[in-house]
């Protein structure tokens, strides 16, 4: 299956390097709120990633929209890009749900979670 939102290959930035010894590798100093790491985040937080990703499928929906009037219209004769862009608008909607069902299922276990 393809990957339109780009997750899997660059794996988004969210793992951590881990040394041969199983270690998570550290970068930077001890912040004041004890944490590892440097105030500022070069990576992107979950947050911005994730309305990054919705922008990119909402807009790969808007191309296969406009393709489709560009050819409903006439203004378009080329069938096959048009299905296409129809095509990845729709596995990238597919695979957004399917994050979205995961996360739900996560979230379903957390609450499941005794203390």
């Amino acid at each position: 299956m393809a990957d339109p939102l780009g997750l899997i290959g660059s794996g988004g930035g969210m793992r951590p390097s881990v040394r041969p010894s199983g270690l998570v590798k550290t970068t930077g100093p001890l912040r004041t709120d004890g944490k590892i790491g440097s105030d500022k985040s070069e990576a992107p937080d979950f947050k911005e990633m994730l309305l990054n990703q919705l922008k990119e499928v909402n807009d790969l929906g808007r191309e296969a929209t406009q393709a489709t009037e560009d050819l409903l219209t006439g203004k378009r004769k080329d069938f096959e890009t048009v299905m296409l862009a129809t095509r990845k608008a729709d596995m990238a909607t597919q695979m957004l749900l399917q994050l979205r069902n995961k996360v739900m299922t996560a979230y379903d276990e957390v609450k499941q979670i005794r203390v």
